[in-house]
């Protein structure tokens, strides 16, 4: 995206999708491998709610990237990390990781107003660009035989909401309201804008 790109920037996130929106984009990109902190992944707090939790989970992504460019005494560059969360009112459905997962987040889904939020963070020259996309989706209302499909594919495991709008769960997706690549976890608008403030503010 030569308007606002003037470097390669590390993309720190293992997601497929992220990296391949981003090279839909042509923004010049290496994948950083950064170790997961030990623990459970990706906590929510006591008391925390859901829209705050994606926002401070892309900010530590961002904080342990760096501390690892810096580990591994690479060359600096701009670190994007992303994370994205499916919100029903205040609660919070995380990463789907049995099948039952997947059946129990669907079931809640099914005939729906569901949002998903995705906040992006950029790390550079010690500062960091903050931006959060917020998108409707209303589900169709599913049946068993529905449900039963898709988790059969396996397509809903290690994906937030427990389904991929870009897959075979396109066809439960009745609307959406909001950023398509935000749901897919990138959104792209918010991403490009980000690039240019940090590169505005560092000229």
């Amino acid at each position: 995206m030569t308007q606002v790109q003037t470097q390669a920037i590390f993309l720190a996130s293992a997601s497929p999708r992220r990296h391949q929106l981003l090279t839909q984009m042509g923004i010049v990109h290496d994948v950083l491998q950064v170790p997961a902190p030990p623990g459970e992944d990706e906590p929510l707090l006591p008391g925390e709610h859901p829209a705050s939790y994606v926002k401070r989970t892309a900010r530590e992504k961002a904080e342990r990237a760096v501390a690892h460019l810096h580990a591994c005494d690479l060359p600096p560059r701009p670190i994007l990390t992303a994370d994205t969360t499916v919100m029903m009112g205040s609660q919070l459905l995380g990463k789907a990781h049995t099948d039952n997962d997947v059946r129990q987040a669907l079931s809640a889904l099914s005939g729906q107003t569901h949002e998903v939020h995705t906040a992006i963070v950029l790390a550079w020259r010690d500062r960091l660009y903050e931006d959060v996309s917020i998108t409707n989706v209303i589900m169709k209302p599913l049946t068993t035989d529905d449900i039963e499909w898709y988790v059969r594919s396996g397509e809903g495991i290690g994906k937030a909401g427990a389904y991929g709008i870009q897959g075979l769960a396109s066809a439960f997706v009745a609307s959406i309201s909001g950023s398509y690549s935000g749901v897919m976890g990138l959104p792209l608008f918010e991403t490009c804008r980000l690039l240019g403030r940090a590169y505005s503010a560092s000229d």
